[in-house]
Order: C-alpha cells, then structure tokens, then sequence
C-alpha cells in the first residue's frame, strides 16, 4: 500500500464520487476553502494499491498556536471529514501515515471526525449527534408532518411582516453582520467574512444564502450547502431583539422547501449535544439524531482533548466576549477562532 500526498483534485474527487459513504467534505474544494480562509497548511493524504488504483484518502488540516496547541483535524470547522477507504489496508496505510505525520509537524494529536463507525478500535468521543430530517417528496407534505407549534410559529413570522430572499454573494454583507452578532451574544470569536465568501466562490453551484428581511434589514440568515441527496445548514444566525417574532423558524422552514425543490431527500440540521437548546430546536422539525464519531490518534499517555466551550476553563473568556462590542469582535475573533476547530 503507497500512501502519498495528493495534489489532483480530479483523481481525489473521483474517488470521492465512487464512495457511497462520502460526504460533502470529503471534496477536494474544501482544502482550498480552508487554506484560503485561515492560511492552515493542508495535509491531503492518498492510499493507492499496487496497481496504482485510489482505495482510500484522508484530508488532514494543522492547527498551531500558543493558545490551543497543535494538533491534525479531519475536518476542522465543519461536521464531517475522516478517512474514506474501500479497503482495511487503505485504512491502515492511512492511519499509520497519520501517526508519522503527527511526529514529523509536531502535533500531539489527530482528530478524525466520522459520520459512521471505522472498527479500527481507536480512542473516540460520542459527545455529538448530527440532526437529519427525511424529506417528503413536497412542500406540502412536508408542511402537513411538521409540528403544529412549528407551523404556528411560520404563520406567525409570515404575519409578522418578515419576509425572505434567497441568493448567493450579494448577501453576503447582511448574513455575516447577524452571524457577527449572534456569535458575540454567545460568547463565541467570529470566524472571518472571507471563510464564508470562499465557500460561496468554490462552490458555486451548490451554496446559497437565505436571508430573513424586515423592514429592509437581514434579522436571519443561513448559508446552505448540498451533496448528492442531502442540503446541509452548517451556519444559521438570528437577531436575538427580534426572536420573539420567530425569525429562525421562517429561516428554516424556507430552507427546507428549497431542499426539496433542489431534489434533497434529507435535511441536515447540523451537529448539536443531545438535550441541549439547539437539540431541542432540531428536534421539533422532525429531525432525528445520528451518532457523530469522532476518532483519535493520540501520542503515548496523552488524554482525550477537551477543547470546547464546555470546558469549565473557557467560562470566563466566553462570559467576557459576550461584552464587547460588535465591531470589535469582528477585529479580534479572526485570529483566535482561525485555531479552534
């Protein structure tokens, strides 16, 4: 089994294709999302057997700083990643080329996120689910099996004069000013505008952009992403001043109709810890939940890394983030968040 470094995004993504089991971010346009946006150097590795045929790629991302310490993420800032194998030999090649590499960059660790099981007996977390609603065939039905709180809730949005808008890079400004804003009202450093207008342009064919207006201004905004049968929400954002005249409710609704007039058959909500306010959001769409693996390569005697808001010694950055002014989350989250993945 050869393990190398892949640079052909034509052979990376024909594999990627071949794999019923693959997911949006196993494509190869993600490495230039990522190396554009935050400037991470990339690791894209290819497992080819001895007839030089493609039975298995791993994209690995390293994250480096003081704060957070280095380690390799498959894929950092997004649900989904982790090895891609037809065979347990690409598996090991993969895993083993991944132990080399964590020496060779200086990583204490490789974290693979897998939507299904590997059976390759690695230390793992189970700590998250992802949200995925089956779609019925219409609009309609879709409408008449959704919760009558939640079709409530729409009715009332719509009443309320909220009204929505569906595009691409021209709303981009509106999204990332509520998105800006609701990180901050949760604590949480701000990724950059350019993340998400890189997303935009290396996909363009499979992004858009919902926008929830009133009165002329963006009070919600969604970015949607889709691969093959399935339309994702990897980020959604409200004006919480607004919330009581069900902004995100209108959000989601919108987006889902536009799923099944793209052709999706599932929904996904995105990853969230099970019985937690955003859980319970998902949960009442219909969506149910699906067990997230994520896998670990860790060096010897090191522990399972805890880097998440959880983690009772980020409590008072988050209680103090949640503070400052906007504008000024915009010039300091960049930096920080470009290492939390």
């Amino acid at each position: 089994m050869n393990v190398q470094l892949c640079y052909d995004s034509r052979t990376w993504d024909d594999f990627v294709a071949s794999r019923p089991e693959a997911t949006n971010y196993h494509r190869y346009g993600w490495r230039t999302v990522i190396e554009r946006a935050f400037g991470h150097r990339t690791y894209y590795l290819m497992a080819t057997d001895e007839r030089d045929q493609v039975c298995g790629v791993l994209p690995l991302t390293h994250m480096k700083s003081a704060l957070f310490g280095s380690f390799l993420v498959s894929l950092p800032f997004f649900n989904y990643g982790g090895m891609l194998c037809a065979t347990d030999d690409a598996a090991r090649g993969l895993l083993e080329r991944s132990r080399q590499l964590l020496d060779e960059v200086g990583a204490e660790y490789a974290e693979l996120r897998h939507l299904h099981p590997t059976g390759k007996a690695l230390p793992s977390k189970e700590h998250k689910v992802t949200m995925l609603l089956a779609l019925q065939d219409d609009a309609e039905s879709q409408w008449k099996a959704l919760d009558a709180k939640v079709r409530n809730q729409v009715r009332k949005a719509e009443k309320s004069g909220l009204t929505t808008v569906v595009g691409h890079c021209e709303l981009l400004d509106g999204f990332y000013e509520v998105f800006c804003r609701n990180m901050r009202d949760l604590g949480t450093p701000v990724y950059s505008k350019e993340l998400f207008r890189q997303v935009l342009e290396v996909f363009p064919e499979t992004t858009r952009i919902i926008s929830v207006i009133l009165d002329g201004r963006t009070v919600a905004a969604g970015l949607l992403t889709w691969y093959r049968d399935t339309l994702e929400v990897p980020w959604a954002s409200s004006i919480r001043d607004v919330r009581e005249l069900c902004p995100n409710n209108l959000l989601y609704w919108e987006a889902i109709r536009f799923a099944i007039g793209n052709g999706s058959r599932h929904f996904d909500f995105g990853r969230s810890t099970p019985g937690e306010g955003t859980y319970r959001f998902k949960k009442q769409w219909g969506a149910e939940p699906h067990q997230l693996h994520w896998d670990y390569l860790l060096n010897p005697g090191a522990a399972l890394p805890e880097l998440n808001p959880a983690n009772p010694k980020y409590r008072l950055a988050i209680s103090l983030w949640q503070r400052l002014p906007v504008a000024v989350t915009k010039l300091l989250g960049p930096p920080i968040v470009r290492n939390i993945p």
